[in-house]
């Protein structure tokens, strides 16, 4: 038994080895986190919901073309992996004489990915409220998109922050993809130091460290809302 753990056990120099390569590896990774992976993550959410507040409107809406357009753009994001995504944006479309930064690429790949699945979020939030709403707007002179604007919506975005949230923090793992179409993110720059060390098991789990703490923190701030929000929505 000793001399099983001792074949397994790191000798001191080794793990003296481990414990520099991990000190050494953590400002870097940091900085990945804080100057790509999160920027990253908020933009394209913010560009995503944007787009997925227009997507769930045209779903809803009594134009035939905005609905066929909507679920057309939904149901070709949510078929294919965001990865062949990231792929035709960044290493297809100069093919056709449109190249783009490896981060503007990131941005909109990430962005139509977080606009069609969000799009479903808000539009069911939205189909979720009451007839009686609608009608009440109705009754006392309120067009369509008043009642929309003024009473609909309001009440759809706060059933919607709790899954949209989980959406968020979705979006801050899927960041590691951006790696493959030349984004220094995070992960980007985890396979760059394990590439001069070879301790890719060190050097991976140290990263996946920095994500799960991450979501860690969002989801106790997911927590937050959701319970400052359950007052208004029950």
């Amino acid at each position: 038994m000793k001399m099983y753990l001792n074949s397994i056990l790191p000798s001191p120099d080794r793990l003296t080895h481990l414990i520099d390569i991990a000190q050494s590896s953590f400002l870097p990774l940091w900085k990945g986190a804080i100057f790509y992976t999160i920027p990253l993550a908020l933009i394209t959410f913010v560009i995503g919901l944007i787009l997925a507040i227009l997507t769930a409107l045209a779903r809803i809406s009594h134009n035939r073309i905005l609905q066929w357009i909507a679920r057309i753009y939904v149901s070709a994001i949510r078929g294919t992996p965001l990865l062949v995504q990231l792929f035709i944006i960044f290493y297809g479309l100069p093919n056709i004489g449109i190249t783009l930064d490896s981060y503007v690429a990131a941005i909109i790949g990430f962005s139509l990915n977080v606009g069609a699945y969000a799009s479903e979020i808000i539009r069911g939030a939205i189909l979720s409220m009451q007839k009686g709403q609608w009608e009440a707007g109705y009754s006392i002179g309120m067009s369509y998109s008043q009642v929309l604007r003024r009473i609909i919506l309001p009440q759809a975005a706060r059933v919607s922050i709790p899954p949209l949230a989980n959406t968020f923090i979705s979006l801050v793992k899927d960041t590691s993809l951006a790696s493959l179409v030349l984004v220094t993110e995070m992960f980007r720059k985890a396979q760059e130091i394990a590439s001069t060390n070879y301790e890719f098991l060190l050097v991976y789990t140290e990263v996946a460290l920095f994500y799960w703490v991450i979501c860690f923190f969002l989801s106790i701030l997911q927590q937050y809302l959701e319970k400052r929000l359950s007052r208004y929505v029950h």
